[in-house]
């Protein structure tokens, strides 16, 4: 599990994971890398994306080129997320939990990468069923990008935020 930052452009690049990949041909084996991505502008704007090439910085460029095409919003309730969500992708599944200030961020590996690059700072995460890094991203990913804020879901129904909040 590598983890490496690099801020350019004031992007937060995170490398979730680095895997040998190979593809058997007549002459034997082709071994390649394929780079797991996550970007973020860390106030609440983020994506991932996968790069392959025979070397692993050429890979960790594709896979950056490849996150910041696949850019999406977060709805963001100060420094946590406005509810509980559940995010699946594949056999990956996250469960996401708002926090109280100052409780910071409870998750591991794969999911903690997607959320520091969003900038939230308190949440509870839990990453049930697949533990294979991709689909983990991608669940959390697709929960992240499910969430809907008060404001939203207010403007949708044509009623006030304390309408909605009871």
């Amino acid at each position: 599990m590598a983890m490496r930052n690099r801020e350019d452009d004031g992007m937060i690049t995170k490398v979730v994971s680095i895997n040998r990949v190979s593809k058997t041909v007549k002459g034997g084996r082709i071994m390649k890398f394929a780079a797991l991505v996550v970007v973020g502008d860390g106030k609440g704007t983020i994506g991932y994306g996968i790069g392959k090439s025979g070397e692993v910085p050429e890979a960790i460029r594709k896979g950056e080129a490849a996150a910041k095409k696949n850019m999406h919003k977060v709805a963001m309730k100060g420094t946590t997320i406005p509810h509980e969500i559940v995010g699946k992708y594949g056999a990956g599944s996250v469960l996401l939990k708002p926090a109280a200030p100052g409780t910071g961020m409870i998750a591991g590996g794969p999911v903690r990468a997607v959320i520091e690059a969003a900038g939230i700072k308190d949440i509870r995460a839990k990453s049930m069923r697949s533990n294979n890094p991709i689909n983990v991203v991608s669940a959390t990913f697709a929960g992240l990008c499910g969430l809907v804020s008060a404001e939203s879901v207010a403007e949708k129904r044509g009623k006030t935020v304390k309408e909605i909040l009871g």
